[in-house]
C-alpha cells in the first residue's frame, strides 16, 4: 500500500504539486485534519505515514500493527507522536530538520524588531483611530542572548550580528564556531533573549520564574520554538510587573488561543499564530525532504 499523507492542508497540497506534479501516482492524501477517532481508520494497513501535525497517541500506535514508519514533516516530532510507545512497538519516527531554519529565524527577528519598536501596538492604535507615535529602542549595539544553537539559532545569530547586535550564546552541549557563555551570564547581560531549543523532558519549563527573574530589567523575550520551554504564567507576571519590556510569541500552551487568553489583551505582547515556519520556500523544502524519506521518486534533490 502506498504511503499516506494523513493531514495535508490545502496550502501544503499546493506546495506538493509544485515539488512533484505527478504526486497522485506515488502518494495517497487525506486533505485536512482527521476527525476525532479517524486517525487509525485512515492509517490502517499503511506501512508509511507522512504526518504534518496530527497527534499519534500510544493507543493509536498500538491499533496500527502494519505501521513501520512515521515521517514527521517538521523537527519536533515528540510534540506529535508518543515516542516511547513508537519505540516500544518498533515504529521508526523520522523528522525533517533544517527545512525551516531561515524562515523561523527571520520570523523570530521580525518579532524582535516589532517588540523593540512597538509596531503591533501602533498598528492596533491607528486602526482604532488613535494617533500616538510610541517610543522604541534601537537594536544596533545591544546584546541578544540566543538560547539553543542549532540551525535556527545559528541563522538567527547571523541575522542579529548583521544588524549590529552583540550575540551571547548558550547551548546545552558544546558548539563549534561561536563562544558559549554560562546561562546566568547570558540572562543577566542580554537586552533580549530568543529561544531556539527543542522541547524535551529536560527543557520543559526551562525559562521558569527564577530564570525570568535573572533577566535584566527591560529585557525582551522572543519565543518561536515551543511554548513548553517557558512558564507562560510566570512570563506574563514578569511582563505585567514591569520587569520585562516586551514579550513576542509565536507559540502557546494551548493553540489556537481561546477568546479569553490573557495574551490577547496584553498591550506589551506581540503575538503571531505559530507561523514562523510558514513560507512557500520552507514548505517546498519540507515536502521534498518528506518525499525523499518516503522513497518517493522525485523527492530527492528538490
Amino acid at each position: 500500500m502506498r504511503p499516506l499523507f494523513i493531514d495535508c492542508s490545502p496550502f501544503m497540497h499546493d506546495r506538493l504539486a509544485e515539488v512533484l506534479p505527478d504526486h497522485a501516482a506515488h502518494l495517497d492524501l487525506h486533505i485536512g485534519d482527521p476527525a476525532t477517532g479517524e486517525l487509525t481508520r485512515l492509517a490502517a494497513g499503511r506501512e508509511i505515514v507522512l504526518n504534518g501535525h496530527s497527534y499519534f497517541s500510544a493507543a493509536d500506535l498500538a491499533a496500527l500493527p502494519d505501521l513501520k514508519r512515521i515521517i514527521f514533516l517538521g523537527a519536533g516530532a515528540s510534540s506529535y507522536v508518543d515516542m516511547a510507545a513508537a519505540a516500544r512497538l518498533g515504529i521508526t519516527v523520522e523528522t525533517c530538520p533544517g527545512y525551516g531554519d531561515r524562515a523561523v529565524a527571520e520570523h523570530a527577528f521580525a518579532l524582535l524588531l516589532a517588540a523593540a519598536r512597538q509596531v503591533a501596538g501602533m498598528d492596533r492604535d491607528l486602526r482604532h483611530g488613535h494617533w500616538d507615535p510610541l517610543e522604541g529602542i534601537e537594536l544596533g549595539g545591544r546584546t541578544v542572548g540566543v538560547l539553543g544553537f542549532g540551525g535556527i539559532g545559528r541563522t538567527f545569530a547571523r541575522i542579529a550580528e548583521g544588524f549590529g547586535m552583540k550575540v551571547l550564546v548558550w547551548n546545552r552541549s558544546p558548539v563549534e564556531g561561536h563562544e558559549q557563555r554560562p546561562l546566568a551570564e547570558v540572562l543577566a547581560r542580554a537586552d533580549a533573549v530568543s529561544l531556539h531549543m527543542a522541547l524535551t523532558a529536560e527543557t520543559r519549563g526551562f525559562l521558569h520564574a527564577e530564570r525570568i527573574a535573572m533577566l535584566r530589567k527591560g529585557a525582551i523575550v522572543v519565543n518561536t520554538a515551543r511554548a513548553g520551554l517557558i512558564d507562560e504564567s510566570a512570563l506574563l507576571a514578569a511582563l505585567r510587573a514591569g520587569h520585562l519590556r516586551h514579550v513576542a510569541l509565536d507559540v502557546f500552551d494551548a493553540e489556537p488561543l481561546a477568546p479569553d487568553n490573557p495574551w490577547l489583551s496584553e498591550p506589551r505582547a506581540t503575538i503571531t499564530s505559530h507561523a514562523g515556519y510558514k513560507t512557500p520556500e520552507a514548505s517546498r523544502r519540507l515536502i521534498a525532504m518528506g518525499l525523499a524519506r518516503a522513497g518517493i521518486p522525485g523527492g530527492e534533490g528538490r
